[in-house]
């Protein structure tokens, strides 16, 4: 009994011994698993910055680890991969300084750099240095640039930079491409080439930042030299790790840059905007509006976004930034109110170290945008009268063009039209031609121009190079000869001629042919109803005067419409009608006014169309105004009928009372 007890005892225990065996065979084998994957994960996530020598060190160092006692992959303790690789000389930043390095950044002068090549130093990886403190030694000296590409010397360090290309570290290496650009290297050159391919074998390797350096430097250069399958792999890279961006200068550069060359990429990047726009101070949000401006990309959101900012945030502007935003606002046509006030107040606020130039710019920026600031635009013209002597032909041509556009007539009216009447006079016929015409044109709206001027833009020799325009310049040149020969004829009884000839009266077809609004649909289907009969009014009416009504009816004297056909109508190129109008009869005109057709936040009309209705009170109408916010107050059809009823009216009520 006792053999086999002890017998037992000892079966048992080398099953024990067996169970621990392999139990701890299970557990080292799981551990050198757990190992093998830190380090492969490792060497994967180093790999990408590592030049192929590099790799070859990294290779080495795995397995070098993987034979030697090694923490965990999250041990902090000396031995992860990620320490020895950065213990390795071949993963520092860039290798340790030498007497080389520092020769190359103190030199002066590019014969310092060039003695380099024949002095005795080992030029291990110095090459690419060489070339790119050259390149920057020689920037904005062209002459110099041509005298070193005939220094044998010099082909010396281009064969160099070559046989090293391999070995030249990626930041290193765009800074090279940068230089190489420069130095204007022809582009056949083959050193020129050997950098261009290596920068396209490594471009899924380069870092975002790299990718951006290049944007920002070499794209343009890409462009000019012809260099397009480089500049088309660059932008797909962009495009596809747009994700990467971290920060907003890097996505406002690429925007600059080479947002424009791509519209996929420029959509990332106005999307990246809106992610890091919290971030931007007042120089990223300038140039993020400036480069939707010079592209005409009306990104709503992010304009949105931006406006939040600009007014939230309360960070100064300067004079250039304010400038910026007034254009770009006003390219855009983006309309935000409170960014309007914040803009007008600053300018008005720097006004006395503004130049008549910004002046004039700013005026200009600010009647695209239809805001008319009263105190801004008043300061304006003292500005201008205070330095009349610095102001020039096109800063008064601006301004002029800005107050024609937003109807404005400043207190100093008399001073400011003597000074651009003196100034245009003389010089008006060396103008550019639809300019003369543009600006006789605001001085009608202004009630300013002047019987020289009406004839210098009426004369047949310079308006027939109009009649005949199909360009949409043209015919919007043409379009403001016909209010320009309106005012002579209707607003100026002394003015005895040139006018323009009757067979270019004749209303053209494209004046005609435009998709109606809702405002101008609902005003005809209810005028309709209230003249019962289809003679007793027209719609649309094309008149010898350059504008069009929305629509004319004749009222006698008892205030019954009559038939139009019937009577003479010397407003139309060509009258139906050959019976004059019964005595006390009275011709109407409906004109709507649209939401476009007023200055912003106003119920003032831009001067366009208070030239119109104008114009056509001269020509013997009375005026019936449909303003938008008023029809859009109207709810049923009686409404409506009834409006129209009381301004016909009124209006025949205020003509009486003359």
């Amino acid at each position: 009994m006792e053999v086999s007890g002890s017998a037992r005892c000892v079966g048992f225990g080398i099953t024990c011994w067996e169970s621990y065996l392999s139990a701890t065979r299970h557990i080292m084998a799981a551990h050198l698993m757990k190992r093998c994957t830190c380090l492969l994960r490792e060497a994967a996530r180093l790999a990408p910055a590592m030049a192929p020598v590099g790799q070859l060190r990294l290779a080495r160092i795995a397995h070098k680890t993987l034979n030697s006692s090694a923490t965990s992959c999250s041990s902090p303790f000396p031995g992860s991969l990620t320490e020895q690789v950065e213990k390795e000389q071949m993963f520092t930043s860039y290798p340790e300084s030498t007497e080389v390095d520092q020769l190359i950044e103190k030199a002066t002068t590019p014969e310092e750099l060039l003695e380099l090549l024949g002095s005795g130093h080992q030029l291990h990886h110095h090459g690419a240095l060489i070339l790119i403190q050259l390149s920057r030694l020689l920037s904005g000296k062209p002459e110099d640039k041509a005298l070193l590409k005939q220094d044998a010397r010099f082909q010396q360090l281009l064969h160099l930079v070559n046989s090293q290309i391999t070995t030249v570290w990626h930041g290193t290496l765009v800074k090279l491409l940068r230089s190489v650009y420069a130095l204007q290297l022809p582009e056949a050159s083959r050193e020129l080439q050997s950098v261009e391919q290596e920068v396209r074998w490594r471009m899924r390797r380069l870092r975002y930042k790299h990718l951006a350096f290049l944007a920002e430097s070499c794209a343009a250069s890409m462009q000019e030299r012809h260099s397009q399958e480089l500049l088309a792999e660059l932008l797909v890279h962009l495009e596809r790790r747009w994700t990467e961006i971290e920060d907003g200068r890097t996505v406002v550069a690429i925007m600059m840059k080479v947002g424009h060359l791509s519209e996929s990429l420029m959509n990332r990047l106005e999307d990246k905007c809106l992610e890091l726009v919290e971030q931007f101070g007042p120089e990223e949000l300038r140039k993020v509006l400036v480069t939707l401006a010079a592209q005409s990309r009306r990104s709503v959101p992010l304009l949105r976004a931006i406006s939040y900012h600009l007014v939230q945030k309360p960070f100064p502007l300067t004079k250039g930034m304010l400038l910026d935003l007034a254009y770009a606002y006003g390219k855009l046509n983006f309309h935000q109110t409170q960014v309007f006030q914040r803009l007008a107040a600053d300018v008005l606020s720097l006004m006395p170290s503004l130049t008549p130039s910004e002046v004039a710019r700013c005026a200009k920026s600010f009647a695209f945008l239809k805001w008319l600031s009263l105190p801004l635009f008043e300061a304006f013209t003292q500005h201008i009268l205070n330095r009349a002597q610095d102001v020039v032909l096109p800063h008064l041509c601006s301004l002029l063009l800005a107050f024609a556009r937003l109807n404005f007539h400043p207190e100093q009216e008399d001073q400011f039209f003597s000074l651009v009447h003196e100034r245009l006079e003389p010089k008006l016929a060396g103008l550019d031609p639809a300019l003369q015409v543009d600006l006789v044109w605001a001085l009608c709206v202004l009630q300013q121009a002047r019987e020289a001027e009406l004839q210098a833009v009426l004369h047949p020799e310079f308006h027939a190079q109009f009649l005949e325009g199909k360009s949409q310049k043209d015919q919007s040149t043409f379009q403001k000869l016909l209010h320009i020969n309106t005012t002579a004829q209707l607003e100026h009884p002394e003015y005895s001629g040139p006018f323009l000839p009757a067979s270019a009266m004749v209303p053209r077809p494209p004046a005609l042919d435009k998709k109606a609004t809702p405002l101008q649909r609902e005003l005809q289907e209810t005028l309709k109803g209230l003249l019962g009969n289809a003679n007793r009014g027209s719609f649309e009416v094309a008149t010898q005067y350059g504008w069009v009504l929305d629509a004319e009816v004749v009222l006698d004297s008892d205030g019954q419409f009559l038939p139009l056909r019937d009577f003479v109508a010397p407003h139309l190129a060509q009258s139906a009608g050959n019976q004059p109008l019964p005595p006390g009869a009275k011709r109407l005109a409906f004109l709507r006014w649209e939401f476009p057709n007023f200055n912003s936040r106003s119920k003032d009309l831009l001067g366009r169309f208070v030239l119109a209705r104008r114009h056509v009170l001269a020509a013997g109408f009375l005026v019936v105004d449909v303003p938008y916010y008023e029809w859009m107050e109207l709810k049923s059809e009686w409404q409506k009928g009834a409006y129209l009823k009381d301004k016909i009216r009124k209006a025949v009520a205020e003509e009486l009372a003359k």
